[in-house]
């Protein structure tokens, strides 16, 4: 799986939820064509994915596995692009 195929998971359940679904469209399209996604809105997509709990209509559409696989890929491209915090 990678980010574009992640994205359009969530974009597939986001239709209740017009913040969420312009949020995924635009990661989507970004992907896409090629480009980048800053880690900002990547993250923001699953974190809101998660608040209007799409989660299980994820699992229950994709199954577990595919489930899993799209916040694993989610989650290692956040951490590739987000900043180290100096302690």
């Amino acid at each position: 799986m990678d980010l574009k195929d992640a994205a359009r998971m969530i974009l597939g359940e986001s239709a209740d939820h017009p913040d969420l679904m312009r949020l995924s469209r635009h990661n989507y399209d970004e992907l896409s064509a090629g480009r980048s996604v800053p880690y900002t809105a990547l993250s923001t997509m699953l974190r809101m994915a998660a608040r209007k709990n799409l989660f299980p209509a994820l699992r229950g559409r994709h199954g577990i596995h595919a489930f899993n696989d799209m916040v694993i890929v989610l989650g290692r491209e956040i951490d590739r692009q987000a900043p180290i915090p100096h302690h």
